[in-house]
């Protein structure tokens, strides 16, 4: 669905109320994203008791433990008098124009996953290949050679700071496609192909790479797809309708499924520190295989990628689907627009 022209904004007092009301549901799905992702950094590795293990449960805790859950509470509850000033602070924005800003934030999410698994998939792969080969010890020393092959120290000291300057790199070039994460996928099955054929060499290192990198591929580019309208469609009954029968079943779509989706991911990946996303997380864990790449626990973090960057990008097709409902924009099949199987 292409957006063709922007009207002019319709003033009437109903169309206010539903920009005001459908931009702060948007606001608020954004903001309750992003802080309860900060509160389980602290819960899983600073050790904070959690909203829901403090006021929920019978045990005794310190008094350091009940401050930390109160302010944990107030972060939660200071959501919606933000979201109330940032909406009512701006009257005059459009929804589309919210649309394209949660879209740009969730193409910077997926640039910044890009970015740090090709630079950690090239830096882990030579580490773990000197590690075959003998190689840490004489090249780094006895000490950081050795800590070198230890999952918990090459996450912390190498793969965190990359990660660091993957962010940086994100913001500055814009213009990164997934479309990249394909082509390095064929050029490390080559890299097997040859070393395997040629020279009768292979390591458990380089399957452990192609599937780093496929998998990146495989989630990055769900929400990216989904701005570009790719996604392939099945319903008959959808394909060709009208544009705002479309609409009304996007919208319908995107409350009843889309971010029931993406909050079941978060919830039952990352409640706890066992949690299924958070073990590995904590753990560092790594493949059971010998001498293969330390980047499994970045794996899991995959699927938090991929619910943050759909959520970002369905907040985006809300608004840009109401905006269609209400008249603010004008929008046209294009040769791509929801392709029917």
């Amino acid at each position: 669905m292409e957006i063709v022209s922007v009207l002019a904004q319709p003033l009437t007092r109903r169309y206010q109320q539903l920009n005001w009301i459908v931009r702060s549901i948007a606001y608020a799905m954004v903001c309750f994203t992003f802080i309860y992702l900060l509160n389980n950094y602290l819960n899983v590795w600073r050790d904070w008791p959690g909203v829901a293990n403090y006021f929920f449960t019978s045990n005794e805790q310190a008094d350091s433990a009940a401050l930390y859950a109160w302010l944990q509470l107030a972060s939660y509850i200071l959501i919606f008098p933000y979201v109330i000033y940032r909406t009512k602070s701006t009257p005059d924005r459009l929804m589309i124009e919210d649309s394209q800003r949660w879209t740009r934030w969730s193409e910077y999410v997926i640039r910044a996953a890009f970015w740090s698994i090709l630079i950690i998939g090239l830096m882990d792969g030579l580490i773990s290949w000197m590690r075959v080969e003998d190689l840490l010890t004489v090249v780094f020393g006895d000490e950081l050679g050795t800590n070198l092959g230890k999952a918990t120290f090459r996450g912390t000291y190498v793969h965190y700071p990359l990660i660091a300057i993957s962010l940086v790199l994100a913001y500055r070039f814009k213009t990164i496609s997934v479309s990249w994460l394909a082509l390095l996928v064929v050029f490390a099955e080559a890299w097997i192909v040859v070393a395997r054929f040629i020279f009768s060499y292979e390591q458990t290192l380089m399957g452990d790479l192609v599937r780093f990198w496929y998998a990146g591929l495989f989630l990055f580019s769900a929400a990216f797809t989904l701005r570009e309208e790719g996604h392939v469609r099945v319903d008959v009954l959808y394909a060709q309708r009208s544009i705002r029968y479309k609409a009304i079943v996007n919208t319908a779509g995107i409350f009843f499924l889309a971010f029931p989706l993406c909050w079941i991911i978060l919830t039952m990946g990352m409640w706890e520190k066992n949690s299924i996303l958070n073990s590995p997380l904590l753990n560092f864990e790594i493949s059971q295989s010998s001498y293969g790449l330390f980047i499994k626990y970045i794996m899991a973090a995959y699927l938090v990628v991929f619910a943050v960057s759909m959520l970002l990008q369905f907040c985006s097709y809300l608004l840009k689907h109401v905006a269609i409902l209400t008249g603010e924009v004008e929008a046209s099949d294009d040769h791509h627009d929801d392709v029917a199987g």
